[in-house]
């Protein structure tokens, strides 16, 4: 794969690496695209990611599930008006669903903009409002849907609220 994006991929040296490393950029790259799912392609089973939590969960996903669960979100994202230029704050945490969104957003051309999961209400207004949200993608945590119900009258770019998780709040949408 690599071999696409850089013109030499062995240098027998630091300087060899600084003069010599080039990369080749298609026209529209795109990383989901030119990377992720070309790999779904190639090698479909091959492990793309191992993802556990604290309660011993273990997920292994491999490219082609990657492909389509993104897929997916992409599609799901786009029913709900976000698309190319739309800026998207995540408040994931480490959920697994922060990375099947970013391959989604990717794939639109929407913007991801990671968050914490401690911002307080003037904390995501002026996030929303700096950078036009359009969309907050959240765990379902009572502490950060409340931080983000309370920010939402002064926050007018952002139209849509996506909750991860069991039993989704109200004025948000279920993953």
């Amino acid at each position: 794969m690599v071999e696409r994006f850089l013109k030499q991929t062995t240098f027998s040296s630091v300087d060899d690496f600084k003069k010599n490393l080039h990369f080749i950029i298609p026209e529209n790259f795109n990383f989901a695209y030119d990377v992720m799912d070309v790999w779904a392609a190639e090698q479909p089973n091959k492990l793309a990611l191992l993802w556990t939590n604290d309660e011993g969960v273990e997920v292994r996903l491999t490219f082609a599930d990657l492909k389509e669960r993104s897929d997916q979100a992409a599609a799901y994202l786009q029913s709900l008006g976000i698309g190319h230029g739309d800026m998207v704050m995540l408040i994931l945490k480490r959920r697994l669903e922060w990375w099947i969104t970013m391959l989604a957003l990717c794939k639109l051309g929407a913007v991801a903009i990671p968050a914490t999961h401690m911002l307080t209400k003037h904390d995501i207004v002026y996030r929303n409002t700096r950078a036009s949200v359009k969309g907050i993608i959240c765990a379902n945590e009572e502490y950060i849907t409340t931080q983000i119900r309370s920010a939402m009258p002064e926050s007018p770019t952002v139209k849509v609220l996506i909750a991860v998780g069991d039993n989704t709040p109200e004025g948000f949408h279920n993953w």
